[in-house]
């Protein structure tokens, strides 16, 4: 965020717009309209993304590779123009976009921050000096057949689709590293449990498999969400009619920003629609936060499979990251799996955010699109983030403890559900009771009913053969 107060000082140029005349830092490249909005939006006191900001570039380059290709600007203003872009995109000026990421004004600000840099740094490459827009306007030639309502979703979607990619990688990883622990923990029978009670038998190579098949699903959802994203209203202008924009712009413009981008990209069918509704970045949030689900719920999993380690379940050990406490000595936290379920709360809570801002929008246009950007792309880049750690810090180091959960199986009463196909249910639940309530040992409880012989009974409490479907008799 600029702070205007140090700027007092310095050398300054006069710029004007509708609003009236101000001093802008002779040095900087933004101009009077992002001064004006960085003075009005002090909101979160961030910085705007660098992925929107170079999407921006791209949206702009696009628009001046088809514009000078029509004939509409002069062909040495357009290669200033792309030429500045491509600086932005290798990351250079990035400190001059100084609007905050919340801003009224469906984004407008943003939209000149972007044409008022990008515009004084080709008015340099002419041989000009900043702010000088008789040779390179920030609206008649880098806005130029264009306007924030649909340079801003195209940019929004742009970003979140590579945002998306990034974290379908690492969401990819994470499958694996799953699938690796399944293979691992096959041969570790531990006990299984509904409702926070005692089951029956279930392996922890299959736990580890059903998240990694959670995790599948949601790699595929990640995949319609960049389908999503695909789609932008570039070439729609105010309103979707396309007003201010040449036929031809309209037709080509798209195809130029793929090309430019090398993302596979598509122009709605409808740009009336796709300019003033924004159900894509609701549906995109909504798998966000679905994924965001999974991985809570198995952080929630690993916390208690490892509590204790002695007082606890005590199955599983977590790798040790750092110190738990300032008071208790030796003490290890889950800490790993705790970040992740933060994560998780978080991108809920944006979720429910995006769905507002989205159903408040009214008539031809969403006001509220810099609010839905924002908590947006916090989701993806947290929920990658996040992911990373949980894959790296947690997962690929997690230890079963073997011999422990052999013996909290051997001394479940939960085992005995094996028999119900061979005494029946009421017969089984009777010994079950007295298990329970006098505590001895399953095996020769049954026994003593002299309901099964011993060979057969060995064979039925096989805790490997309860974990998969069985012929019954064998």
């Amino acid at each position: 965020m600029i702070d205007t107060k140090e700027k007092i000082n310095m050398k300054s140029r006069r710029e004007k717009d509708s609003i009236g005349s101000k001093n802008v830092p002779e040095e900087v490249y933004y101009g009077v309209q992002s001064l004006r909005a960085a003075e009005n939006f002090n909101i979160t006191g961030l910085l705007m993304h660098k992925e929107i900001i170079n999407s921006l570039a791209e949206v702009k380059k696009a628009c001046a590779i088809t514009n000078m290709g029509l004939g509409i600007i002069d062909r040495k203003v357009a290669n200033a123009i792309m030429k500045a872009c491509d600086e932005i995109c290798t990351g250079k000026l990035h400190d001059q976009f100084i609007v905050d990421p919340i801003q009224g004004g469906a984004g407008t600000s943003l939209n000149m921050n972007a044409n008022e840099v990008i515009a004084n740094r080709a008015i340099e490459f002419l041989g000009g000096v900043k702010g000088d827009y008789d040779l390179v306007s920030p609206n008649d030639h880098v806005n130029c057949g264009q306007s924030t309502n649909d340079v801003i979703p195209t940019a929004g979607k742009l970003t979140a689709l590579k945002l998306l990619i990034k974290l379908e990688k690492q969401l990819l990883d994470l499958y694996n590293a799953l699938k690796g622990k399944e293979l691992e923990f096959d041969d570790v029978i531990k006990m299984g449990r509904t409702q926070m009670q005692d089951a029956v038998p279930i392996r922890l190579g299959q736990e580890f498999g059903a998240y990694a098949e959670a995790i599948s699903r949601d790699i595929g959802r990640i995949q319609r969400a960049k389908e999503e994203m695909s789609i932008v209203n570039l070439g729609g202008t105010a309103i979707g009619t396309g007003i201010n924009a040449d036929e031809k712009y309209v037709k080509s413009i798209v195809p130029n920003l793929e090309n430019v981008t090398k993302l596979r990209l598509f122009q709605a069918n409808n740009l009336i629609d796709a300019t003033q509704n924004l159900d894509g970045f609701v549906a995109v949030s909504s798998l966000i936060k679905t994924c965001a689900v999974n991985l809570s719920k198995m952080a929630n999993d690993l916390r208690l499979m490892s509590s204790g380690p002695r007082t606890g379940f005590g199955e599983i050990k977590l790798p040790e990251k750092q110190n738990g406490s300032s008071i208790m000595p030796g003490k290890v936290n889950p800490v790993i799996p705790e970040v992740v379920n933060q994560v998780a709360f978080n991108i809920i809570g944006n979720d429910l955010t995006i769905t507002m801002a989205a159903s408040s929008g009214q008539l031809e246009l969403n006001a509220f699109e810099p609010i839905i950007l924002y908590c947006l792309f916090q989701s993806i880049d947290t929920l990658r983030y996040a992911t990373n750690t949980f894959v790296e810090n947690c997962v690929k180091g997690i230890v079963a403890n073997k011999e422990h959960c052999a013996n909290l199986v051997n001394n479940s009463v939960g085992i005995i559900t094996a028999l119900c196909p061979y005494i029946g249910y009421d017969k089984t639940a009777i010994i079950a009771k007295k298990a329970i309530n006098e505590g001895g040992n399953v095996r020769e409880l049954i026994l003593n009913e002299k309901c099964i012989s011993e060979e057969e009974l060995d064979k039925i409490l096989n805790v490997y053969r309860m974990t998969e479907p069985g012929i019954l008799g064998k």
